[in-house]
């Protein structure tokens, strides 16, 4: 079946894609885009579909060049990585005062996970599990960004991953596909408001469309596979949540779908973001998109911006394809004036929707870049946020919290890195007055812990690898001295210290984008580090920085206590000690798995049945679905982490145990505080189909609350179950709940939870 069928046949069977919110017209926009599109020649229509970089944060191979000659030309429709009340208001002048018709910019940057006041890499906000708090941090990022002249941000990024070696897995908000949609929706309510023309939203950029995350071998831009029903049940949700949630703009990926590029995919771009989803919005491609399908090979620059354009794209990012090729294809007859207007309509929309017709400048307030960047209460804030992301893997014999006491050794070359502390995809952050973990600590401790710092090691031997890794401004200071001197120094520095902390792991630039990697293991020259400090006989706390799911198996088996910290932003080094002295009890889950070596991957909870399923609790059974050398089981499963407290569950009570289409369940459990600590608890809900018409997941998160009990204090946690929750694509691509018996799962983590069961009739 050809794609032009296949789009044929979902439209006509889908039929629960109802049209979204988005499709809601504006009659006065309308008028007013049509009678500015009146005025203008093809050349400049085609001008506002060009998106050009102002070259500050360099994030592709290509940088933009006549800028300036361009603007008064009216060939560009919008900038971004350019920002500054007094940089924009300039490059705003010239296209309202010295352009033929005076047609504002649109203005862009990757604001990522936050602007100035940087929070944990989109991974890290996902292992929060607390929606607020993910919300909170967008509104932030919208507030500081906008007070530095922008309107635009290409985020949310929702890609499900479920490969670690897949480097943008940092990016996103993991393996699961209710998690990611709840956090996309939150990220786009955060960035816009309820008012895209207040002067302190952010028009969002949902990304990437769609399946990059799938990557095959975890190697960035390479290419996807999959069924479509597997699309429709666990890869476009998220995309779906955040359209639904009115994000005012789509980015396309990189990757091919069904063999068709992203970029130039029509049953994607129109007949599922469009016309199923209702999408009314603008879609950008990526950094040079349009000029890459020449290398997947269909076609000259031309052809290929021909096909972009018919496919549903609008707005060309960098390349310039559309800019130096659309005449001539309409001349040539290879696109229509209808398609170069559309793409012109929507790209002019944006603009009226953000206000900037109204007021091109609303965004030029110098008071607002002084006084609403890097705000004690931004600050504040993200040391409440990164503190809340940490996941704490391990802690045998309550090695944490360490007592606000005696001297610490931190040790590590992460221990004194402030420009790794961001984390990837940070572009606007100020790497160089960024506390490092050290720092961080000694602010927040100060004279009641002796810190002693050493390096400890290199962050990797192979110096080249180590320049890779450490890219954009994120250098870590090599020793060249042998390994064996440098750990003796490490140890000597140690051993007069009560506890050791080692600051070991991955460079913020290890994870990202086109920062694939094959081996996931702590590099080797630091686990030889760690060794050596653990035959110091003194207790030992790993904090691992790192952007994806690590291979710890080494770690988890002689290491005491193990923080998983992610990157958390500007405060990290502070949040770090806020949660290694007991100021905060640890809450963090696992957003993704955590396996046990490399050749699990992938390896996600909400795995396929098989007919050949291992019985549980089993290692190796010959003909069944394992492997000879290691059991199935990960690391750490979804959905895990530890408390300085612990939490006991009550068996399931149900409300009843048969479901009717129109009812609902109550299912309810009660959780009680067991330990010494008051904490918080992420309380989470999973659902198995039983029998149905196509095979299903073993388990599906699909509710959780985050809550906070006082030690010894319980609470009854209650959810709704309804037949929406138990709706899936089948093989037809209808949205069905099928008639039958369910598994029903509460607990602390995917893998540890109390079990019943119900039918829906």
């Amino acid at each position: 079946m050809n794609m032009r069928k296949i789009a044929i046949w979902i439209l006509g069977v889908a039929t629960t894609c109802s049209l979204s919110v988005q499709a809601q017209k504006n009659p006065k926009m309308d008028t007013f885009v049509s009678e500015l599109m009146g005025k203008m020649t093809v050349e400049e229509k085609i001008g506002q579909l060009n998106l050009v970089t102002g070259g500050e944060a360099v994030t592709g191979s290509v940088v933009s060049t006549g800028v300036e000659s361009k603007i008064k030309s009216g060939q560009i429709g919008g900038i971004f990585s350019m920002s500054s009340p007094s940089k924009i208001r300039a490059a705003q002048t010239l296209a309202v005062k010295q352009s033929r018709l005076g047609i504002p910019i649109i203005f862009g940057m990757d604001v990522i996970h936050g602007y100035k006041t940087l929070f944990p890499i989109p991974l890290g906000l996902a292992a929060t599990w607390d929606m607020n708090l993910i919300r909170e941090s967008a509104r932030i990022a919208a507030v500081e960004a906008t007070a530095d002249g922008l309107n635009w941000t290409f985020s949310p990024m929702v890609d499900i991953s479920r490969d670690p070696r897949w480097g943008r897995i940092s990016e996103g908000s993991g393996e699961d596909t209710y998690l990611s949609s709840r956090i996309a929706a939150e990220m786009v309510k955060g960035y816009q408001g309820s008012d895209l023309q207040a002067n302190n939203t952010l028009m969002a950029c949902v990304k990437h469309f769609a399946l990059y995350g799938a990557a095959e071998a975890g190697r960035d831009y390479n290419t996807t596979d999959m069924s479509l029903h597997r699309m429709y049940n666990e890869y476009l949700p998220p995309y779906k949540a955040a359209i639904d949630a009115g994000a005012g703009t789509v980015m396309a990926s990189f990757n091919d779908i069904n063999g068709v590029p992203a970029t130039a995919n029509k049953w994607l771009m129109t007949d599922v973001l469009r016309n199923q989803w209702g999408f009314n919005g603008m879609v950008v491609t990526d950094y040079t998109g349009i000029n890459e399908l020449v290398d997947h090979g269909l076609g000259d620059l031309q052809t290929v911006s021909a096909l972009s354009l018919k496919a549903g794209i609008h707005m060309d990012m960098v390349g310039e394809g559309f800019l130096t090729t659309l005449k001539k294809s309409l001349d040539e007859g290879k696109v229509t004036q209808a398609e170069i207007d559309q793409a012109c309509r929507l790209v002019l929309e944006a603009k009226y929707k953000l206000g900037l017709f109204e007021d091109p400048f609303r965004y030029c307030d110098d008071k607002r870049a002084k006084n609403n960047i890097l705000t004690p209460a931004h600050l504040a804030k993200s040391r409440e946020i990164a503190a809340k992301s940490f996941v704490l893997l391990k802690n045998d014999k309550q090695t944490l919290p360490l007592q606000k006491k005696g001297t610490v050794a931190l040790i590590g070359p992460l221990a004194n890195t402030g420009a790794n502390m961001p984390g990837t995809w940070s572009v606007s952050a100020d790497l160089e007055n960024t506390p490092s973990l050290l720092e961080g600590m000694q602010a927040a401790l100060g004279n009641s812990v002796k810190i002693v710092h050493h390096m400890g090691s290199n962050l990797l031997t192979d110096a080249a690898y180590q320049e890779r890794a450490t890219m954009f401004g994120r250098t870590i200071p090599r020793d060249e001295r042998p390994e064996a001197d440098i750990i003796a120094e490490a140890v000597q520095v140690a051993s007069g210290a009560d506890v050791i902390v080692a600051a070991l792991g991955e460079s913020s630039e290890m994870s990202g984008e086109s920062s694939s990697r094959t081996d996931l293991d702590i590099p080797a020259t630091q686990k030889r580090l760690l060794e050596a400090l653990l035959k110091t006989g003194k207790p030992v706390v790993l904090v691992v920085f790192a952007g994806r799911p690590l291979t710890l198996s080494w770690e988890q088996e002689h290491v005491p206590a193990i923080l998983n910290v992610w990157f958390g932003g500007t405060e990290t080094g502070k949040a770090v000690a806020d949660v290694l002295f007991g100021d905060v009890n640890p809450s963090g889950k696992l957003p993704a798995t955590f396996p046990k070596n490399v050749g699990q991957i992938p390896l996600y909870y909400a795995a396929k049945t098989t007919g050949r399923p291992l019985a549980k609790d089993a290692w190796f059974q010959k003909f069944r679905s394992n492997y000879i050398d290691v059991d199935n089981e990960p690391l750490y499963p979804f959905g895990y982490g530890l408390s300085y407290s612990s939490f006991s569950y009550s068996d399931i009570k149900l409300s009843k145990t048969s479901l009717q289409a129109n009812d609902k369940i109550i299912a309810t459990v009660n959780v009680k505080n067991t330990g010494n600590f008051d904490g918080e608890e992420v309380v989470q809900l999973y659902l198995r189909d039983i029998y149905a018409s196509i095979t299903r997941p073993v388990k599906e998160l699909k509710g959780f609350q985050k809550i906070f009990l006082k030690k010894g204090e319980s609470r009854d946690v209650s959810f709704e179950i309804s037949a929406e929750d138990l709706k899936f694509y089948n093989n037809e691509l209808k949205f069905v709940a099928e008639p039958g018996d369910f598994k029903l799962y509460i607990g602390t983590n995917s893998s540890d939870v109390k079990e019943t069961q119900f039918t829906l009739e």
